[in-house]
């Protein structure tokens, strides 16, 4: 049980909140880049921020305050040009820097340049990585952007989904380390949703959750489960300060708000052994949708049954009414984890897992329990018998809504 106080701490995003310094010190996932390759610009919020993200016709991503510094006319409005990004009130352009390289009227009557002094707007990095776009919002120097090994697998499909969750990003983050969640929500809840009625799911016996470099790794063990399971020996990793890595896809739950988080989820399976070598030439990017037409939580896939719990917690779950138990203790340090390292940013000092070595960074292996399945590969018939990977053949089992285009050109790519 927290108190009230703490909640805050652990909840509140916004410049200048512990947890909003402490978040700004990594790199996010803001989107996928092919949402830019037909309509430029992009209005985003992010951490209490109003933003506009664009790709200018060199191929450069800026994301600066979505108000002109001018007389603060919106920039989604603009229109992008070789370099930077134009106002369409008075003509202003700035580039990706923040600076104001052009002011129309001013540039014509005033050609010395001094009407630029002092008119600097808010910007911040962008870098491409996986077909994600990723920011920084913090102090500079920025960290070096970690490339998890994940990304480097060869040979696979791709895809990123979005959906736009309405509450607190730590309740969906929290999610990351509570296995027991699998048994109940996903196995016996999701039988009940397809007519079963029994608790049926081989029920958890052990759970240990174990402090990473890279964040925190949980291991379970169910019935029936042999001793030497990869859910055992390898696990899961809580990806800090807030991702979940499951060996064939990652999550990341980025705060839009204190009461809004952005759920970015990245996919990759490897075609079947005979269809290599693939080279995937776009990664698409979807958004999922969250309620129904009666306006009821959609349940019927795995991570729309997770956004279920999230925002059945409220907007901003109130911890100060909690009773965790053993099966929470990895939840119990995540908490702590992010407290110390709020007193780190106040006292200077770089958090968890901030990368600044740029050969450390280059390709940062994490545990995978599909490390062998992901470099090389399997049969059409081999992965029609994983549990996993054979579903995923007939259907997109993670987010509902998959666009029958994003179908066909998965369906391709696996020879299907």
């Amino acid at each position: 049980m927290l108190t009230a106080a703490r909640n805050d701490m652990l909840t509140r995003v916004g410049p200048g909140t512990p947890m909003g310094e402490l978040l700004r010190r990594y790199w996010h996932p803001i989107g996928g880049a092919s949402q830019l390759d037909e309509t430029p610009i992009k209005t985003i919020r992010l951490m209490c921020e109003d933003l506009v993200l664009y790709k200018d016709l060199s191929g450069t991503y800026g994301l600066v305050d979505r108000h002109c510094p001018h007389r603060r006319a919106d920039l989604s409005y603009g229109w992008v040009e070789e370099q930077g990004i134009r106002c369409n009130y008075h003509g202003w352009k700035m580039n990706e820097h923040g600076k104001v390289i052009e002011q129309a009227w001013e540039d014509t009557n005033n050609p010395s340049g001094r009407g630029r002094e002092n008119c600097d707007t808010k910007a911040y990095p962008v870098k491409e990585c996986a077909g994600l776009l990723w920011a920084y919002m913090g102090p500079l120097p920025a960290p070096e952007l970690p490339v998890w090994e994940a990304f480097k697998y060869e040979n696979g499909w791709r895809e990123v989904v979005l959906a736009d969750i309405p509450c607190n990003w730590l309740q969906c983050q929290e999610n990351s380390c509570d296995p027991v969640h699998f048994e109940w929500m996903h196995d016996n809840w999701g039988a009940r949703l397809k007519g079963g009625d029994s608790n049926v799911a081989p029920k958890h016996l052990k759970v240990v959750f174990e402090d990473y470099d890279y964040g925190l790794i949980y291991r379970r063990v169910r019935e029936n489960q042999p001793d030497n399971s990869k859910y055992w020996t390898v696990g899961r990793v809580a990806l800090w300060p807030n991702g979940f890595y499951l060996g064939h896809h990652f999550e990341w739950r980025v705060p839009v708000d204190d009461e809004n988080t952005l759920s970015v989820a990245w996919f990759f399976m490897r075609v079947p052994k005979g269809r290599e070598p693939y080279v995937q030439k776009q990664v698409p990017t979807w958004i999922s949708p969250i309620k129904d037409e009666n306006g009821r939580w959609i349940s019927s896939h795995v991570i729309n049954q997770d956004i279920v719990a999230w925002v059945g917690q409220g907007v901003i779950a109130d911890r100060t009414k909690e009773n965790l138990r053993s099966s929470d203790i990895g939840i119990s340090m995540m908490r702590q984890q992010f407290l110390n390292d709020m007193e780190a940013v106040a006292q200077g000092r770089d958090p968890k897992a901030v990368f600044r070595d740029p050969e450390a960074a280059k390709c940062v292996m994490l545990p995978d329990m599909y490390r062998t399945i992901n470099t090389q590969g399997l049969t059409i018939e081999e992965i029609r018998k994983d549990r996993i990977l054979g579903q995923r053949l007939d259907e997109f089992r993670h987010h509902v809504g998959q666009p029958p285009e994003v179908r066909q050109a998965f369906v391709d790519a696996m020879g299907l």
